[in-house]
């Protein structure tokens, strides 16, 4: 009975150890798969209309937050494959907690980029939207409907503005795994190795 015991007891490490590495490579995947959709939305968001003989276009490098949102998205992507890796070929020999503090810091400084390009392309999303009366800004979705969004409504020209929107979506989703990523990565580097 007491072998039974202590061989139940040696098997739940080695188990929970490897639900945390497959809960990690499906949430590092999700993290790819956003980030370089994100991107690839936002790089071939583009659009030009003709209003009363002026020929006007939108494209998402025109903007710098855009921009910034576009290649933080491609920095996180890549790192977040390099990580990947690096938990496929080190993760499951060892559980040294040194690792996984690598892991979180990596998780930690990926998670920051995201947000910070997050942040800029909701504001001048949101900007896009609603315009700005204080300053003389106006809204860009009466006329470029597929352009720049952060709701789906029907715009002018009964297009849905949500090709923008669908972009910052993603990497919020990418934000929020790479939270989870963080968090989960910050309680594994404090375990005592056994």
């Amino acid at each position: 009975m007491a072998d039974i015991e202590t061989k139940f007891s040696q098997n739940q490490p080695l188990k929970t150890q490897k639900k945390f590495i497959g809960a990690q490579i499906f949430l590092r995947i999700v993290v790819i798969a956003a980030s370089f959709a994100s991107t690839w939305l936002m790089l071939t968001n583009k659009q030009t209309i003709d209003i009363g003989g002026f020929v006007l276009d939108a494209n998402y490098s025109y903007s710098p937050e855009f921009k910034f949102l576009s290649y933080a998205n491609i920095v996180v992507g890549a790192f977040s494959f390099l990580s990947l890796l690096f938990l496929v070929l080190v993760g499951r020999r060892s559980s040294n907690p040194t690792y996984y503090f690598i892991l979180f810091l990596h998780d930690l400084a990926l998670m920051s980029l995201v947000l910070g390009g997050c942040a800029a392309a909701t504001v001048i999303g949101s900007l896009g939207k609603y315009g700005n009366s204080h300053t003389g800004w106006m809204q860009i979705c009466d006329h470029f409907g597929k352009f720049s969004e952060l709701s789906e409504i029907e715009c002018v020209d009964g297009k849905l503005c949500s090709r923008g929107a669908t972009s910052v979506t993603l990497s919020y989703l990418s934000l929020v795994c790479l939270l989870m990523l963080t968090t989960t990565s910050a309680s594994k580097s404090r375990q005592i190795q056994v």
